[in-house]
């Protein structure tokens, strides 16, 4: 891409406060983007072939969304954290294994998309993160879930996908989880905690394509109540 096109790019996102360059080829973070670090709310890179989020990115202290689909991305920097108005991070279909330590400090996030990463676990990060409300795990390399999801703030959490055959029975102390999806994991209906039924604020329970027929679900302790908030909900939104 010529040097005059990134310009009017850069021009228009002066104006706009939106940096939109998706699928051409680019290989690097344009580094002109410093220039706007106080002028972007919004950047979006996705179909690229970016390998490394410099650590500059920590300066575009307005930005309120990040996106970077479908790239090749293998880690993300430090300073990426340092993004406090940071609402929007979407990080699908790259080769992320996990997020920085201090990812707990993007304080106003509220969706988090890490669709079909490397990711091995929910990473705890996510638990310090007030604001959440939707996260994307779906299609990772993710086995279990850790005692410290109960204190995910999400209202969704999408775990389809992955190879999850076990999961803490803290997950229904989760404060808003509202929606857990988890079709298609290893899970056996004796791992499946019987109080996301029985005593939880899961109104939809997505287990589909695990080790066991749902009938089966339908028979557990609990189940009537599940179906009380997910009747409940549905007349809400009828």
């Amino acid at each position: 891409m010529g040097n005059s096109a990134l310009k009017a790019h850069l021009e228009t996102a002066q104006k706009t406060g939106v940096f939109q360059l998706t699928g051409k080829g680019l290989t690097e973070f344009p580094e002109d983007l410093q220039k706007l670090t106080s002028n972007l709310r919004t950047i979006d890179l996705s179909n690229n072939k970016i390998e490394l989020l410099p650590p500059l990115i920590g300066k575009f202290s307005f930005l309120k969304s990040l996106v970077l689909n479908n790239n090749k991305l293998t880690a993300l920097p430090e300073e990426l954290c340092k993004l406090k108005k940071l609402e929007t991070l979407h990080l699908n279909g790259n080769h992320l294994r996990q997020l920085p330590a201090a990812f707990g400090q993007l304080s106003a996030l509220k969706t988090l998309s890490l669709s079909g990463n490397q990711l091995r676990t929910v990473p705890t990060q996510l638990s310090g993160l007030r604001h959440l409300d939707v996260v994307d795990l779906s299609k990772n390399q993710i086995q279990n879930v850790p005692d410290t999801v109960g204190e995910l703030q999400a209202i969704e959490l999408n775990l389809n996908q992955n190879q999850i055959s076990q999961i803490s029975v803290q997950i229904s102390h989760c404060p808003r989880l509202k929606v857990l999806r988890l079709e298609e994991n290893c899970l056996e209906l004796s791992m499946l905690p019987q109080s996301i039924l029985s005593d939880s604020q899961i109104s939809l329970l997505a287990v589909e394509g695990n080790l066991f027929e749902i009938k089966k679900l339908r028979e557990l302790e609990g189940y009537d109540k599940y179906m009380e908030r997910f009747t409940a909900t549905k007349k809400k939104f009828a």
